[in-house]
């Protein structure tokens, strides 16, 4: 009987990811190239956009991890997910670049309380059962999610409807979730402290620890810049590498593949890079997923054909999760202090570089007209990410 609780909520934690990350946050990155061809949308419109959208994750994020923030947190995650079907369809009913703004920043705020109330409950719920392996189900539903809406996107496109129709479905899509977790995800999952308690990460691991002390410890702040720098380098290709795809007539024929690619390459990310950092630590973990990651964001715009393009996306999806997660496991092994203050720090970097990215690499283009040199300035974001944290190997708390 607890085996089959344990699987129904690790089933609706996934679904709840799958929405909340493929569509609340990702599946504008396999629409925009059919965005730019109708609307001649330019890339530094498009990097606004994309901008908006990590700004509301952002917000919401630290909105929900606030604790002033009162009341069940099932409903907060099932609310917030049904809710966020609005700005989605919104995006099919104008063709105002405002609006588009507004429209992404709602979905990212959204998306944020899905992740943040979704885990705390999952993984809480999880660990009650003595199922904490079935965590891995949950965060592998954002690799779901992104392959998941590149096949909706590109069977729309392939039944001759246009990115209206695209957005629409995944407005549909987002309701029909939010029902399918409502049922999963029953009551007696969140038995534990109301929202305004201590909550899980926003993009937390399995291996979470409570808070004990109060202090955030100076060797954390490295980390801190390290995962700004990680927010920074990965989100440029994983807006534009569906346009970089259709921009090169070589490789058109990959734009319906390319996201789902990223996204099945992200399924068992999480759990492939735990797994290297029971063998070499966190601190190298996180390094080196941020050194493979490097060379998917370079490979991307350094190497041509179908070969190198499938290469950078499967290395970009197959690290981006597992870095979010070792970054996060790693700050609870330096810092047993102020969880709230430290999960704020964490998201803050995070957020920032993801905001900075996409509005960095719009306006790069115009001055060369290829992604070239702001790719290859996240890649080398990313090799500093690896350096701040993989000089040696160090054991927690050290």
């Amino acid at each position: 009987m607890i085996s089959n609780r344990a699987l129904a909520v690790a089933t609706g934690g996934m679904i709840a990811m799958a929405t909340a990350m493929g569509i609340g946050r990702f599946v504008y990155t396999p629409i925009l190239p059919f965005m730019e061809a109708a609307l001649n949308l330019s890339k530094a419109d498009a990097g606004l956009i994309a901008t908006a959208n990590f700004a509301g994750y952002l917000a919401g994020a630290l909105m929900a991890a606030w604790s002033g923030v009162k009341g069940s947190r099932r409903l907060w995650c099932i609310g917030m997910l049904a809710a966020s079907a609005i700005p989605t369809a919104l995006m099919a009913m104008t063709s105002s670049l405002e609006i588009f703004m507004a429209a992404r920043f709602a979905g990212g705020f959204a998306s944020a309380f899905v992740l943040v109330f979704g885990s705390a409950i999952v993984l809480e719920a999880l660990a009650r059962y003595q199922r904490t392996g079935l965590s891995a189900m949950h965060f592998g539903g954002v690799g779901i999610g992104i392959a998941f809406s590149a096949v909706l996107v590109a069977r729309i496109d392939a039944w001759g409807l246009d990115w209206r129709a695209q957005w629409l479905a995944c407005a549909l899509a987002t309701l029909i979730a939010a029902a399918f977790v409502w049922l999963l995800i029953s009551k007696d999952a969140d038995e534990s402290a109301p929202a305004g308690s201590a909550l899980a990460s926003p993009d937390a691991s399995p291996d979470a620890k409570p808070a004990e002390t109060p202090a955030i410890k100076t060797r954390i702040w490295p980390l801190i810049l390290a995962y700004g720098l990680f927010g920074f380098g990965y989100v440029i290709t994983a807006t534009f590498i569906s346009t970089m795809v259709r921009t090169q007539s070589e490789i058109q024929f990959l734009e319906p593949y390319i996201w789902l690619i990223v996204g099945l390459a992200g399924i068992p990310s999480v759990f492939v890079w735990t797994a290297v950092s029971r063998k070499i630590g966190t601190a190298q973990g996180f390094a080196m997923a941020c050194l493979v990651e490097a060379i998917a964001v370079a490979t991307s715009v350094l190497a041509s054909g179908p070969v190198a393009m499938i290469v950078s996306a499967v290395f970009l999806g197959g690290t981006f999760m597992g870095i979010t997660a070792l970054g996060l496991m790693r700050a609870r092994e330096i810092n047993t202090g102020d969880a709230r203050r430290m999960l704020g720090l964490m998201t803050a970097a995070f957020g920032l570089g993801q905001m900075i990215g996409p509005g960095f690499a719009g306006y790069a283009w115009q001055f060369g007209e290829s992604f070239l040199f702001p790719s290859m300035t996240a890649a080398s974001a990313l090799l500093v990410a690896a350096a701040l944290t993989g000089r040696r190997r160090q054991s927690a708390g050290r």
